[in-house]
C-alpha cells in the first residue's frame, strides 16, 4: 500500500543526499608543467589541442605549457625539478647519460627531425647528394658539429669548406644562388618563398638517412620510478592531442598558440600542419602500426650509432640509459585518425 509520508521522506532524504554530494569538490586534478624547446608553434600543436580540447582534464591532469625562446631554459628546469617533462631531443638525453644527469625520453612525438637544407631552385640541386657541389652551406655551430659530419661520413664530397656560419636569417642564403642553408620543414621554406616569391628546393634530412626522433616527452628518471601513472597519463593525453590535432578541429589549440606567441599567424599555422602531414612527420615509421609517440629500441641504437660513427658520443655510452619504452607503442589514440 502506497505511504506518501514515507514517500515524501524518502524524497527529502535522497535531495539531502543529492545536495550533499553536489558539494564536495571534485576529484582534483594532478598538476603537470610541460616545458617546450622554442615559442609557442604548430610544432608544438598536440600539447596545446589536449590543453584546449580538454584531453588532459580527462586524464586527470591540470597542464601547464611553459614556453622555450630564446632566453629560456627549459631543460636545466627539468633537472632542477621545476617543470615536471621537456621537449628534450635523443642528442640531449644521450649527453645527459654521459655526464651522469637523470632524465629520460619517455615518448618521441615526431619520428622524424624536421631538419632540412634549403637550396636555390634553379641552382641544379635536384636530390640530396646534390648539396655536396654548394660551394657554401649556412650552418650553425649545432649543424655544424652534428648533421654536417653525418653528412660528410655517410655521403661523398661535402667538406668543411663549404661551412659558413648561420645566424639564424635567411638573406645570405636568398642572396647567393651558390649557397644552401639549414632550416626546419616547417618554418623556414616558408618564410623564404613568402619573401622572394619562389619556392625553395627542400631535402629533409630524416628522408635521407638522419634518424634522430624530435620533440620528445623527457622526464627525471625519479618522476618514471616515483609516478609512472601520472607519466603514462601524460603521455596518453599527449598522443591523443596531436592525433586531433593533425586530422581534427585544432581551431582553438591555434587560438592558445597565437595567445602565446602573438607573432604567429594563421599562414604559418597552416604551412607548419600541412608539412608534418605531408612528410610524415608524427605518424611514419613505428607510429604508423603503434601510435604516435613510439620509442623503439632499434631506431634509438641506429640513431646512437650514426652519433658514435662521427665522435659526439663515446662508443661505451649506455645508450639504453636515455629512453623508456614502456609507456608508447600501445596504439593509444590512433582511432582518432580519420
Amino acid at each position: 500500500m502506497f505511504d506518501a509520508l514515507k514517500f515524501k521522506a524518502f524524497l527529502a532524504a535522497a535531495g539531502m543526499i543529492a545536495a550533499t554530494a553536489a558539494a564536495q569538490p571534485a576529484a582534483a586534478l594532478d598538476k603537470v608543467t610541460y616545458g617546450t624547446n622554442w615559442l609557442a608553434e604548430a610544432e608544438h600543436g598536440g600539447f596545446y589541442q589536449a590543453v584546449a580540447d580538454g584531453t588532459y582534464k580527462k586524464y586527470g591532469l591540470d597542464v601547464t605549457i611553459v614556453q622555450g625562446g630564446p632566453n629560456a631554459a627549459n631543460s636545466a628546469l627539468l633537472v632542477s625539478g621545476k617543470i615536471d617533462f621537456y621537449m628534450g631531443g635523443p642528442q640531449e638525453e644521450l649527453a645527459a647519460v654521459e655526464q651522469g644527469i637523470p632524465v629520460v625520453d619517455v615518448a618521441a612525438i615526431f619520428q622524424k627531425n624536421p631538419q632540412v637544407l634549403i637550396a636555390h631552385p634553379d641552382a641544379g640541386v635536384d636530390k640530396f647528394e646534390d648539396l655536396a657541389k654548394v660551394p657554401t652551406i649556412f650552418l650553425s655551430k649545432d649543424g655544424y658539429v652534428d648533421f654536417f659530419q653525418w653528412m660528410k661520413a655517410n655521403y661523398s664530397g661535402f667538406k668543411d669548406e663549404q661551412y659558413k656560419p648561420y645566424n639564424f636569417s635567411s638573406a645570405p642564403f636568398i642572396a647567393d644562388k651558390n649557397s644552401a642553408q639549414q632550416g626546419y620543414l616547417t618554418s623556414e621554406p616558408y618564410e623564404i618563398q613568402k619573401q622572394t616569391g619562389w619556392e625553395p628546393k627542400v631535402f629533409l634530412l630524416a628522408d635521407n638517412g638522419y634518424l634522430a626522433y624530435s620533440t620528445m616527452i623527457t622526464a627525471q628518471v625519479s618522476t618514471v620510478a616515483n609516478k609512472p601513472d601520472l607519466v603514462q597519463r601524460f603521455v596518453n593525453a599527449s598522443i591523443e592531442g596531436w592525433y586531433n590535432y593533425l586530422y581534427g578541429d585544432n581551431k582553438a589549440a591555434n587560438d592558445l598558440i597565437k595567445k602565446d606567441n602573438p607573432d604567429m599567424t594563421d599562414g604559418q599555422i597552416a604551412y607548419s600542419i600541412a608539412k608534418m602531414k605531408e612528410y610524415g612527420i608524427a605518424d611514419s615509421g613505428d607510429a604508423l602500426s603503434k601510435g604516435i609517440g613510439c620509442i623503439t629500441d632499434d631506431h634509438y641504437k641506429k640513431f646512437f650509432e650514426q652519433m658514435v660513427q662521427i665522435k659526439v658520443f663515446q662508443p661505451d655510452t649506455d645508450y639504453k640509459k636515455a629512453f623508456d619504452t614502456q609507456f608508447v607503442c600501445k596504439g593509444v589514440g590512433m582511432t582518432l585518425k580519420k
